[in-house]
């Protein structure tokens, strides 16, 4: 795979130039914006009852007006919440878990009703796609990272194999940037928060928009966060977590016609910092770490290779809308996203050398989407059929670096990883169809054709054989490739019980294409090699409702869904190679779960939001011995699907008071909730209960010009680890056992600032 970008970008120089610009913006600012924008000011309670506009449907509608289960927030909301990236989510919504793995920063690990994954080996499709303005990411590396002038966030529950991408068999997260805008706008924001411990964690952030000419707009964002390090690292007793973030994102609008507009957009993203806060305590085996092993309930951890992360991307994308007649549009959605990522982290979580795996991926992926949407038959139909290609290319290395506590370099070294190739076209067709003005029909299908091939150096292979897979001089031992085909319908109705109230229900199917390991460190090729394995099927049966009432709204559902074929990872304690994951299809699984989600203004002023989700399932049969005991049996049978939490929900008060000439005052608080859960499939690992609140205060001016904020992040300081993957008793011939669980943040302080020009 070619190292080469298709171009680059003199950052610096960008950025010097981009930070003139809204400096010289600031100063260029109409005196009267700012009372333009006070009109309607943006406090807490009147923003949280705004109803948001989603695109789920490929078209603008009401979150209301959509029969999908849905959760969405615009970007008012996302400020009052003070949301920075998905894992502020992470247990906000029912049956919704956004956590982020750790093995490396920022690879995402998001469960949506139970169907999740559990893995940071970049080969693996995600069961929760991640669309940002319609760009569909091709790998969970890269997602977790901090996010800032979003025009809406949608969280999509269930199949959404109809309209998008591949491989959405949990659900999908929108991420809805905000364009240029015809009249000129400005903001800055700027925060700086902390623990108890540690160093500062500053941001400072901007956007300019506007018009160039009569049919030309622009807009530029630029972030910078660097954060000093949450954690302290006990075995140097200095601060840990350092990382460092520039994001640059201009945008341009051009609408040469009324019929025509062309939205560009391109973002550079560098991120660098600190390896995983890795945490050793005693794994659900029972085997303590050696030499130390910590309280699971505790932020502490000791470890001697503090790591590292290099991250940086490109993503370039060119939407073209184009009306036809009176009622229709066709979209075109071309884009290309490079991306590069260089870490080291110490998995065996303590401070001697033991375990250490520095890492590699390369990937470059280019998809394009032909779409049309219009009304036919008199407006009854409402009609979208389209195309998509994509194609991802990624190139992956690493190394284990084991027992090197005797002489400071590794005695023992294992090389692999490979080259991945996935090629995917998908035809889609959707339709709503109102019988009458209570009734509406929902039919769609989607077939999808994907061709996937590797190229892989098994670690076990190259042991103490020092190569690199990205600099092209490890022998692959394993050559493959393969293509599955599937068929994705979509059948369903909405009754229209009154203009407030909906009841929807629909049978949806969603497939995970096949695919490879390419972390292969088994040395049992031949029943656990790098596949491949098998594409996975969910059906999904759902009834929901929607109403609307005076000062609120609540959306609730019942949905039951049938897996087959589940892909799983399973990840087994090795004395040898220190962990070796395994992925199979394992077992057929059924998952039933209940949903409901409010906000009720209690008075003007009051405003409760309220959440709550339950999950039930079992294996209907199991094909793989995922407790290891030596057959397949009834024990298997009883274990519990990893990152299934039965029980989540949540609430939260927010109250406006007025202060007079200065402005608003809004008092916020949220509690939420999300029960235990397995996160391996012997259920030897887990991730522990949470509870976690969230507390902040707001001055909002009369004027809608500023904002100042204090806030509370998860106030009780709770304990929340990315996984927890067991250690073997011994890595060769010395004691080791515990776990390799990176940790979360703890409880965190902070005020912030923003100012609308």
């Amino acid at each position: 795979m070619s190292n080469k970008k298709i171009f680059c970008v003199p950052f610096p120089k960008v950025l010097f130039t981009a930070t003139s610009l809204l400096a010289a913006a600031t100063l260029l600012t109409p005196s009267t914006s700012a009372q333009a924008q006070g009109d309607s000011p943006n406090r807490g309670v009147s923003a949280l009852l705004e109803e948001v506009v989603v695109v789920a449907r490929k078209r603008e509608e009401a979150a209301m007006d959509v029969p999908l289960s849905i959760s969405a927030y615009n970007s008012d909301q996302l400020d009052v919440l003070k949301i920075r990236d998905l894992t502020n989510l992470a247990v906000a919504m029912p049956n919704v878990a956004l956590d982020e793995v750790g093995t490396t920063k920022g690879i995402a690990n998001f469960s949506i009703r139970g169907l999740g994954i559990n893995s940071s080996i970049p080969s693996i499709d995600p069961t929760v796609g991640v669309f940002v303005d319609g760009v569909y990411l091709g790998m969970n590396s890269g997602i977790v990272f901090d996010t800032f002038d979003l025009a809406s966030i949608e969280v999509l529950r269930g199949p959404q194999g109809i309209l998008f991408g591949r491989n959405v068999t949990g659900g999908a997260i929108l991420l809805n940037s905000k364009k240029p805008t015809d009249e000129f706008e400005a903001s800055v924001k700027a925060a700086v928060d902390a623990g108890d411990d540690g160093g500062p964690n500053t941001y400072l952030m901007g956007s300019v928009s506007g018009p160039l000419a009569d049919s030309l707009n622009a807009r530029l964002v630029v972030y910078r966060n660097d954060d000093s390090g949450w954690f302290e690292n006990l075995a140097t007793g200095d601060d840990f977590g350092e990382l460092e973030q520039t994001m640059l994102r201009p945008s341009i609008l051009w609408r040469p016609s009324e019929a025509v507009e062309l939205y560009l957009k391109y973002e550079y993203t560098d991120i660098s910092g600190d390896g995983p806060p890795a945490q050793s305590h005693v794994s659900g085996g029972g085997l303590d770490g050696t030499p130390v092993s910590f309280d699971r309930d505790s932020h502490d951890f000791s470890i001697d290779e503090e790591g590292s992360l290099e991250n940086e991307s490109d993503l370039f994308s060119a939407q073209l809308d184009v009306q036809v007649g009176d009622h229709g549009a066709i979209t075109n959605i071309l884009a290309w996203r490079d991306a590069e990522s260089i870490s080291v982290s110490d998995i065996d979580a303590q401070p001697v050398y033991l375990f250490h795996a520095p890492a590699d991926l390369q990937s470059e992926q280019i998809s394009n989407e032909l779409r049309y949407n219009g009304l036919h038959a008199d407006g009854k139909l409402n009609l979208t059929t389209g195309l998509y290609y994509f194609k991802n290319e990624l190139g992956y290395h690493e190394r284990r670096n084991l027992l090197g506590l005797f002489t400071g370099s590794p005695l023992l070294t294992q090389d692999g990883g490979g080259e991945y190739e996935v090629e995917t076209i998908a035809l889609f067709l959707a339709g709503d169809f109102d019988i009458n003005e209570s009734w509406t029909l929902t039919a769609g299908i989607r077939y999808t054709e994907e061709e996937k091939n590797a190229q892989i150096a098994s670690l076990i292979r190259n042991v103490n054989s020092p190569c690199n897979v990205n600099e092209g001089s490890c022998a692959y031992d394993f050559i493959d490739d393969e293509k599955w085909e599937s068929w994705a319908p979509k059948l369903g109705a909405m009754f229209h019980v009154s203009d407030d109230t909906r009841i929807f229900g629909h049978w949806a199917r969603g497939f995970r294409s096949g695919g490879y390991n390419l972390r292969n460190t088994s040395g049992d090729v031949v029943n656990n090699g790098p596949g491949p394995f098998d594409e996975e099927q969910v059906d999904n049966y759902e009834l929901g409702f929607k109403t609307g009432f005076g000062n609120g709204r609540l959306t609730g559902a019942l949905f039951y869904n049938e897996v087959m074929d589940m892909q799983r990872e399973v990840n087994l304690p090795d004395p040898v190679s220190g962990v070796v994951q395994i992925i199979k299809n394992t077992a057929d699984a059924e998952i039933t779960g209940m949903e409901l989600e409010g906000v009720f203004g209690i008075t003007e002023s009051l405003l409760v939001l309220a959440s709550v989700g339950w999950l039930d399932w079992e294996y209907a049969e199991v094909t793989f011995d995922l407790n290891g005991d030596g057959s397949v049996n009834a024990a298997d049978r009883n274990l519990d699907l990893p990152r299934a939490a039965e029980w989540t929900y949540s609430l939260g008060l927010n109250l406006d008071l007025p202060l007079g000439t200065w402005g608003y005052l809004t008092l916020r608080g949220n509690y939420a909730h999300r029960d235990k859960s397995a996160f391996t499939d012997n259920n030897l690992g887990f991730i522990p209960e949470q509870d976690i609140v969230d507390a902040g205060a707001d001055i909002y001016s009369n004027s809608g010009s500023w904002v100042l904020s204090i806030y509370g992040k998860n106030i009780t300081n709770e304990v929340k680890f990315g996984g927890d993957t067991p250690l073997p008793a011994t890595l060769g011939p010395v004691p080791l056992g515990g776990t390799f669980s990176p940790l979360s943040k703890g409880r965190v302080w902070g005020v912030e600032a923003l100012y609308n020009f």
